[in-house]
């Protein structure tokens, strides 16, 4: 069960690549948030109640609900068109996250571990450098913040392999990070809407020191 929801993790990855509205990668994340918290309540049933809670409530409520809905407040608060303008064509993105799939398969096949999950490693690593490439491979920088939110949802896939040892520092570092990317970036995102109609990275530019 949890390796079937972790391929449907790893396909909402191509869904995003070939994606062309910003509401499309919410309702991924979102979706991916969903799926988190199924793995998480199947995968760390050893943890006591009361960790086990924390991680739960950090996936369905955080992941799959406050971000997404603060994601949307921040389109509409800054009146960001819906595409997302990505520099690269959607077949060529397909190619590239395929790619970053078997580069991953192949490098998890090179670890000699018998206390590896391949399949958490896999997805995992694949979850961060597709991040990094939608980071990279996107005009507008709402999405940059996606894509570190993408970067984070690796990051937890990667820890469920071994939350049932270290599951309070998993839980806290992670939940911190997300509170603390999403309304440091979101307040800068604010900021910029304030000065650009459009949020572009192809704005920054035309920042200058004073």
């Amino acid at each position: 069960m949890i390796d079937v929801l972790l391929i449907t993790f790893l396909i909402t990855l191509f869904y995003m690549a070939i994606a062309n509205r910003l509401m499309t990668y919410i309702k991924v994340l979102s979706l991916q948030g969903v799926l988190l918290f199924v793995v998480a309540f199947l995968q760390l049933q050893k943890v006591i109640p009361i960790n086990l809670g924390l991680i739960l409530l950090e996936t369905i409520v955080v992941k799959a609900v406050v971000v997404p809905l603060f994601l949307m407040y921040i389109l509409r608060r800054n009146n960001i068109t819906r595409e997302a303008e990505p520099f690269l064509s959607n077949f060529y993105s397909l190619i590239i996250t395929t790619l970053i799939v078997v580069l991953t398969i192949l490098l998890s096949n090179t670890i000699q571990d018998t206390h590896l999950d391949k399949i958490f490693f896999i997805v995992a690593m694949s979850t961060l450098f597709f991040g990094l490439y939608l980071i990279a491979s996107r005009r507008k920088i709402i999405t940059h913040v996606m894509g570190y939110l993408v970067i984070e949802n690796g990051v937890f896939v990667l820890s469920l392999a071994i939350g049932n040892e270290m599951p309070m520092l998993v839980n806290l570092g992670i939940m911190l990070d997300i509170f603390a990317s999403v309304l440091i970036l979101g307040i800068f995102l604010n900021k910029i809407g304030d000065v650009f109609k459009d949020v572009d990275v192809d704005q920054l530019s035309n920042l200058k020191d004073v």
